[in-house]
């Protein structure tokens, strides 16, 4: 257990109090736990790569978090009625950053089950789209004025990364049929 894998568990133990703190009307508790929760997903990366730490847990973990992380924030901010009505999360968005990511793990779950491995690699658009999810909630907790263009830019962005996932997760399968499976 290195450290880039504490901090993504530690990531992962910030769920509850932020969504304690919406569900509480503590929206501002929820920025700050929010927020420790971008800053370590973006340290334990950080660590992973400089100090040498990538590890195979940590491959898990890290999206794990995120997933987590993100898919609480989506369902509270768009179904407690803590955080106005005017910068709450319409149901469409949530709706397509669950789908995504629901596609996402099942597909992964098919390549494995398949190929009897899965490589991880987040691809250029994933990490763009997952950057303007966090940076949706951040807009919605902070109540932006604007926060509309953020959620709507974040729904566009997950359904191509959505796409982009599935046509390399079909590509994965295709190369299959030629490569017959060890074991």
């Amino acid at each position: 257990m290195n450290l880039a894998n504490k901090i993504s568990i530690s990531r992962i133990i910030l769920i509850p109090f932020f969504i304690a703190s919406i569900v509480y009307s503590r929206i501002d508790i929820a920025l700050i736990f929010f927020t420790l929760a971008i800053l370590s997903d973006g340290a334990d990366g950080f660590i992973a790569r400089t100090l040498k730490q990538k590890t195979r847990l940590g491959t898990i973990l890290d999206p794990v978090a995120d997933k987590l992380l993100l898919t609480s924030a989506y369902i509270c901010l768009s179904m407690v009625n803590t955080v106005p009505a005017w910068v709450r999360l319409p149901p469409y968005v949530t709706i397509i950053v669950i789908s995504r990511d629901a596609i996402i793990v099942l597909g992964s779950i098919i390549v494995y089950m398949t190929r009897g491995d899965l490589k991880v690699s987040p691809s250029v658009i994933g990490k763009i789209t997952t950057f303007f999810q966090m940076i949706t909630i951040v807009g919605v907790l902070t109540q932006l004025k604007y926060s509309y263009i953020l959620w709507n830019t974040a729904a566009v962005l997950t359904i191509l990364s959505g796409m982009d996932y599935v046509m390399k997760g079909s590509k994965l399968l295709n190369e299959n049929h030629s490569t017959p499976r060890r074991g």
